[in-house]
């Protein structure tokens, strides 16, 4: 259904580069938020959230909430804006709106970008192919290679058909069903379990596991767990920075939308991170506290326990769902980069954009089939790199700071480096590493936003507030990028 939904896509298509990269900006509201919903989620939510909550217990609801509310946050100053841009520079990608944000042509950031894009997505995309396989390996006993090639298949032959517009419409039909198998198994789970009541007194029964924050935390007493919190804020700001994410949002059809498309996009995220984050908690209970099992089984497992045959069907589905809806976007974006950010002449052909498609996926399959990490550690690890070296620009541009190339590009590096390296130390265990990377980033462009802001103090001291018309002032406000 989903292959078809894509295939079907084709029939709208245009030929050109913008339609194939950007649907010419011509995509509903609700598809634009069920799509991103779709994206963000990825295999990861299915396959990594409910494996950490397994582990963690009742601290991975500040996981959730952390995330959801830093996620929040970024979009009341990001997207609007995004879109704007988009629409003002005329660029199909995420690297070039970045890099061209003011109009003047930055075509040495714009490289920096697409290639520090194409590396991280890359590795996101075969860690969204190792999920499916994972499931379809604990649900029929395949070989974990014949999920990741059946997820490459899929994936080629939407992309190839109709580019970002087969992407967003397969999302939407992926989404529904991806909440409706999730609902379904925490329904059936809680039942077995005797009730809720009955399964929160099992989970008492657990050492540490009702313990809202866990025991090794970088400080101890208060401080810890706000960073411990803190953290998971920035994970979730970090959406900015995801060129797969954000470009759903470049996609809309008109900048005046994005509430509607958010509304969409945070109802539909609460609900099914909620329902992942209760599997997770009642996948401890029933399937034990075994050293020798793979947490990130905890789904397909449970799945096999509990349910029939159909509904055990229904769960594959949206699990591969969620890595199918994510791959995609990651193969289309790392595209663009290829085709659009790093080449020195932009290409126009569709046909050659369509063969670098099928490249990137081929490319993704092997990281997939060479993988030797979990899924969580993958996706943490290109997502914080990612956000690590875009969010500080992306925010500071939104800001109207105005940095220069080579302060923009100082701030991509050292975002990235420091994240790499607090990596590197093995503090992600306690403080996710895009924290400080992001933070490192705002730093090196503070120049930039200090000299913003004096202009404006300077503007102000020499044009009296009564001096501005109100008229002037009301347009100022709607060229904003706000809703």
């Amino acid at each position: 259904m989903f292959t078809l939904i894509g295939l079907s896509s084709a029939f709208k298509s245009r030929g050109s580069r913008h339609d194939y990269y950007l649907a010419d900006s011509s995509v509903a509201p609700w598809l634009v938020g069920l799509s991103a919903v779709a994206t963000n989620n990825s295999g990861y939510m299915f396959i990594g959230v409910i494996g950490y909550t397994y582990v963690t217990g009742f601290a991975a609801f500040w996981l959730m909430f952390g995330w959801i509310a830093g996620d929040f946050l970024g979009s009341l100053l990001v997207h609007g804006r995004l879109r704007a841009a988009t629409e003002r520079t005329g660029e199909v990608s995420y690297a070039g709106v970045l890099a061209n944000w003011y109009g003047s042509s930055n075509d040495r950031l714009q490289r920096v970008i697409g290639a520090i894009s194409l590396l991280f997505l890359l590795a996101y995309a075969g860690a969204q192919l190792v999920a499916g396989s994972k499931a379809l390996h604990v649900l029929f006993g395949w070989p974990e290679s014949t999920g990741a090639i059946l997820g490459a298949i899929l994936v080629t032959l939407y992309c190839f058909a109709g580019g970002i517009r087969a992407s967003i419409w397969t999302d939407a039909a992926q989404s529904m069903v991806m909440i409706v198998a999730m609902a379904v198994l925490f329904y059936v789970a809680t039942d077995a379990m005797g009730g809720l009541t009955a399964s929160l007194s099992s989970m008492r029964a657990i050492p540490g596991f009702t313990d809202w924050f866990p025991d090794d935390l970088l400080l101890p007493g208060f401080g810890g767990m706000v960073l411990f919190v803190l953290g998971w804020m920035f994970a979730g700001l970090s959406v900015i920075a995801q060129p797969h994410v954000m470009v759903r949002f470049m996609t809309l059809d008109s900048s005046g939308h994005m509430r509607r498309a958010r509304i969409w996009y945070y109802l539909w995220f609460t609900a099914f991170y909620s329902l992942a984050t209760f599997v997770g908690l009642l996948s401890r209970i029933y399937l034990g506290d075994t050293a020798s099992f793979d947490a990130e089984l905890a789904l397909p497992a449970m799945s096999l326990e509990l349910l029939p045959p159909a509904l055990v069907g229904l769960i594959l589905a949206g699990v591969f769902a969620a890595t199918m809806s994510t791959a995609d976007s990651l193969v289309l974006s790392c595209s663009a980069a290829i085709t659009h950010d790093l080449l020195p002449h932009r290409i126009e052909r569709t046909i050659v954009i369509k063969g670098t498609t099928i490249v990137i996926t081929l490319s993704a399959l092997g990281l997939a089939l060479i993988n030797s990490q979990s899924v969580f550690s993958l996706v943490i690890m290109a997502w914080s790199a990612l956000a690590s070296a875009f969010a500080p620009l992306l925010l500071a541009l939104c800001l109207n700071w105005k940095p220069s190339q080579g302060l923009s590009l100082c701030a991509v590096a050292t975002g990235l480096g420091t994240a790499l390296v607090w990596r590197w130390l093995g503090l992600e265990h306690y403080i996710y590493e895009g924290l400080p990377g992001i933070m490192a980033g705002l730093v090196v462009l503070s120049p930039a936003g200090l000299r913003c802001a004096l202009e404006s103090w300077k503007n102000e001291g020499a044009l009296p507030p009564q001096a501005v018309p109100l008229s002037d002032s009301r347009q100022g406000l709607q060229g904003s990028g706000n809703d």
